[in-house]
């Protein structure tokens, strides 16, 4: 077989396989020019998916009339100059790979004009050929139109999706573009229709609600923290979100990287269960000479020089963030259960809702002074907002309160010691839940998540202050382990005897525990070391990254009370105080919570009190 030298033609369209793989990279890459053009103003259009048709229109810095046939050469870009640029790149495109990668495989229109030239430019490129170039009169930006994307490479068209899926790829797109750059108008025409538009304002947090709605907005949590010489600001999701976004950017650009996504889940043990991953608008500031973004033709993938001081950022900073939040669940009586976008839907016969009835008479007076005390409320919150801001109101106006702020109860008021007097114990239902009276709340309390919280920050604390006990054996457990079990345990050997284990080499493949941890006697000691190893056989990564902390969750939910055993009222007492004395009483170390409330006024509501 002859070596030859492929021409020009055949090395685009490679190329543009590299880059162009679908209708959303060529709007990624059309976006992020006009971005880096400066624009305020971006708009995105499709059709079709945006196979046949993609237009993005920019009021940026345009593309003088001389330099337009350049810009869709291969590697010629405005935005670095040099090898050494790359160390330093601050712009979202910086190969110069794009325009030409999306010419070679379809049809491109560009009209442009610098602000303050005269007359703008046309110009036509079809396959990578130029077809025309003329002067012609148009506003000042840029617009691209893309139609056709892989006519010329048919067999690549097979590869993509339908018309719906394409086009939502694109929408993601787009998500990611707007809460990466809040302080741009964005706006998103799908087959004539308008999904998206921005205001442009720079609060992420309205575009947050106007995509994902007032359930997810309310339960974010503000991040803003800064070390190792970086800052992350965004949001977090509470722990009970059911719905998963974990999205970062660094730098204003939408990035993946295993270290700052392991940092997350592990910021979220104790909070959340295993295999649910959390709701994140996360923006890390780095310096780029820190980072390497030239990683992958598309630039998705990054690395860091500094990767232990970014994952502790994340790692240590989201961790408090949680721990400082009141994390117990709202639950209500609700007439039907809500199923998950999973889940199998059956047909039900359609039944007309009941009529509201009407509150007893005895309730009206009460009702009508509790609606008069909220009103007088509402006024003086209105009034004195008004002064503070040194402003009178317009007769009959009030001061607008957005629907959507974040409703954070302080932690000091709920589930501590020194409320305890304040909490009512009612009784046990179902061998595994504790009713309790706390104010006009109901707490519903899983007897084994709070006994596992419990047992779980008492091994901490034993752990933080050197203070584990061991308890010897009287007969000592002999294990035969195999090669990558013996392999692990001689790189954690220092976790388990910090643990409480004492383990002697016993020949061979052999080894004997000879003591376990003392609070945990009682347990299977054989299956407990057993399990602790296996985890790190099956999570190398938590085992590098995370702490020694993260093997006691095994220890405590098998030493923990289980469900549908029946505890005494003293047991339970006592097991409450313990609970109201931990750090973080709301989440078992699985993330299941331990407590969930009810409240007085939705009991009044189902039995028709209030409507």
């Amino acid at each position: 077989m002859m070596i030859q030298v492929l021409d020009q033609n055949t090395i685009n369209q490679i190329a543009a396989g590299e880059v162009i793989e679908r209708p959303a990279a060529v709007v990624k890459e059309l976006v992020e020019n006009a971005i880096d053009s400066g624009a305020n103003a971006v708009t995105v259009e499709i059709k079709e998916g945006g196979i046949r048709f993609i237009r993005i229109t920019d009021n940026g810095c345009g593309i003088r009339h001389e330099e337009i046939p350049l810009a869709f050469e291969r590697h010629a870009t405005s935005k670095i100059a040099g090898i050494e640029d790359l160390l330093r790149v601050k712009s979202l495109g910086f190969r110069g790979e794009a325009l030409s990668s999306i010419a070679a495989v379809s049809q491109v229109e560009l009209i442009t004009k610098e602000a303050g030239a005269i007359l703008g430019s046309r110009y036509e490129i079809q396959g990578g050929t130029e077809m025309a170039k003329d002067q012609i009169g148009c506003p000042d930006g840029t617009t691209f139109i893309v139609r056709n994307l892989f006519y010329n490479t048919p067999a690549r068209g097979k590869f993509l999706k339908t018309k719906t899926t394409e086009g939502n790829y694109v929408n993601d797109v787009v998500v990611h573009f707007i809460l990466s750059h809040p302080e741009i108008r964005f706006k998103f025409i799908w087959d004539g229709r308008t999904k998206i538009q921005t205001s442009g304002n720079g609060n992420v947090k309205d575009n947050i609600y106007n995509q994902f709605g007032a359930d997810i907005t309310k339960a974010l949590l503000p991040v803003d923290l800064e070390k190792h010489g970086m800052k992350v600001t965004g949001f977090i999701g509470k722990p009970e979100l059911s719905r998963s976004f974990m999205n970062y950017y660094i730098n204003g650009r939408y990035i993946k990287s295993p270290v700052v996504q392991k940092a997350i889940e592990s910021a979220y043990t104790g909070f959340t269960m295993t295999n649910r991953f959390p709701f994140t608008t996360l923006f890390l500031d780095i310096d780029g000479s820190l980072l390497d973004v030239n990683v992958h033709p598309s630039k998705m993938e990054v690395r860091f020089t500094n990767q232990e001081d970014v994952y502790d950022l994340f790692e240590t900073g989201l961790h408090e963030v949680l721990k400082q939040a009141v994390l117990i669940p709202k639950v209500t009586l609700s007439d039907g259960a809500k199923r998950t976008a999973g889940e199998k839907k059956e047909k039900k016969q359609q039944i007309p809702p009941p009529v509201p009835a009407s509150p007893e008479p005895f309730e009206t007076a009460r009702i009508r002074q509790e609606q008069a005390a909220q009103k007088k409320t509402v006024q003086e919150q209105a009034s004195s907002a008004l002064k503070a801001a040194d402003q009178k109101p317009a007769a009959g106006h009030l001061v607008p309160i957005e629907r959507y702020e974040q409703q954070t109860m302080p932690q000091d008021e709920l589930l501590k010691e020194d409320n305890s007097v304040s909490f009512r114990l009612i009784g046990q239902v179902f061998g595994t839940y504790w009713l309790a009276e706390w104010n006009d709340e109901l707490l519903i309390i899983d007897q084994h998540a709070a006994h596992e919280k419990v047992l779980y920050e008492q091994l901490v604390h034993e752990l933080d202050t050197n203070h584990v006990y061991s308890q010897n054996l009287l007969t000592p457990i002999v294990l035969t382990l195999t090669h990558r079990e013996k392999e692990v345990l001689q790189t954690y050997r220092e976790t388990f005897v910090k643990l409480g284990f004492e383990i002697d080499d016993f020949g061979g493949d052999e080894y004997a525990i000879k003591a376990v941890p003392s609070h945990f006697l009682h347990l299977a000691s054989k299956q407990l070391f057993y399990s602790i190893l296996d985890e790190l056989l099956e999570n190398p990564m938590a085992s590098r990254y995370g702490s020694i902390t993260d093997r006691c969750a095994s220890i405590a939910c098998k030493a923990a009370v289980k469900g549908n055993h029946t505890l005494s009222f003293a047991e339970a007492e006592t097991l409450f105080m313990q609970m109201l004395q931990a750090k973080e009483p709301y989440h078992c170390p699985h993330g299941r919570p331990t407590t969930v409330s009810m409240s007085k006024q939705e009991f009044e509501k189902k039995f028709k009190r209030i409507v």
